[in-house]
């Protein structure tokens, strides 16, 4: 089928118009080369005539804040992000533009996973879980140089087990030592794998911390909506966040083999859809001090661009776009003027 297209300026200026109300919405990283022809434009990474994959992933990231004014760093989980590199990454968007941040694996795994990146350390207890000292020096320190554009520090745990923690109540008890143990301030926020530890003790631990829980839609979690009605109003009114990762029940892996290369919808998720466009009319009228960051990921249902589209299509209170008065046919503009951009919907 031919591809579709939408005016890309409008898709532009209804997230400007939540971004300015505090309702950030975002992605899960921008890396993706299935945008191409999307948001981001082909010549402008071509080298020599032919695309070149290292210019795209060096400086995408500029033409990603054209679009919106948030993105999930998810790279800040696998190693320790240096200042040189935060600062390169500061100087490709906004100043209004804010980063995510997810919390180093190295401070939130317990048990280090048997995979390679982690070597002879695979599958013993990991000493640094929960070190707040390094915490502040290593990841908080140098994030200080653009700390005006750092958004939600998002303290995400794998599915802990029982040879991790017998109860639950002691891992809120490790968590209420951490944040007692960091610097104010910041507006961390917990992500969780454990559906059962969902709950009143969970919550007033973050209460009492000034802290954010995730929404997440996950694996092992109940939806978004669900975790709506759990939280309730003991959620954190500074701060609101939400992460639509995948289908519930849905394993990573068959995610990626799923919707790889990310280029189009592939499957509909009318709960994710529903709960995240509750999440945005709820900011638009009673808005978080710190803000409302949600982010999308291409595996909910294989682009996320697209599920951002379907969710703005459905919100009344946004501007709807402007219908043009009939007029007399212009003449043809000379070939060289370059033609207003448009989204390709890939369908």
């Amino acid at each position: 089928m031919s591809a579709a297209t939408f005016d890309l300026a409008f898709y532009r200026s209804r997230l400007a118009a939540l971004a300015e109300k505090g309702i950030f919405v975002g992605t899960s990283s921008w890396k993706y080369p299935g945008w191409l022809g999307q948001i981001y434009t082909p010549q402008r990474y071509e080298y020599r005539g032919k695309f070149a994959n290292t210019r795209f992933e060096r400086e995408c990231l500029r033409e990603y804040a054209e679009t919106f004014r948030t993105v999930c760093f998810d790279g800040a989980y696998y190693t320790f992000t240096s200042e040189a590199k935060l600062r390169e990454m500061a100087d490709q968007v906004p100043a209004n533009f804010r980063f995510a941040f997810k919390v180093t694996d190295e401070l939130t795994l317990k048990r280090f996973p048997s995979l390679p990146r982690f070597g002879n350390r695979g599958g013993k207890e990991n000493v640094n879980f929960l070190n707040a000292p390094m915490c502040v020096d290593l990841f908080l320190g140098p994030m200080e140089a653009i700390r005006s554009k750092v958004g939600p520090i998002i303290i995400e745990f794998s599915k802990f087990y029982p040879s991790d923690y017998a109860r639950g109540g002691d891992f809120i008890a490790d968590l209420d030592r951490f944040f007692s143990a960091l610097p104010k301030g910041w507006p961390y926020c917990v992500e969780l794998r454990n559906r059962k530890w969902l709950g009143p003790d969970y919550l007033a631990c973050l209460q009492k911390h000034g802290v954010a829980h995730v929404y997440n839609n996950w694996t092992d979690m109940p939806s978004v909506a669900e975790q709506i009605g759990t939280v309730g109003e003991q959620r954190t009114d500074a701060l609101t966040v939400a992460r639509f990762l995948l289908k519930p029940g849905r394993k990573y892996e068959e995610a990626v083999l799923r919707f790889k290369p990310y280029t189009r919808t592939q499957e509909v998720n009318d709960e994710g859809r529903a709960a995240l466009a509750a999440l945005i009319e709820r900011g638009w009228l009673k808005p978080s001090r710190d803000g409302v960051f949600l982010y999308i990921n291409n595996r909910l249902e294989g682009n996320a661009l697209l599920t951002v589209l379907a969710v703005l299509d459905r919100l009344a209170f946004l501007p709807a776009p402007v219908a043009k008065a009939a007029a007399t046919p212009a003449p043809p503009k000379p070939a060289t003027q370059a033609a207003s951009p448009q989204l390709d919907l890939g369908l």
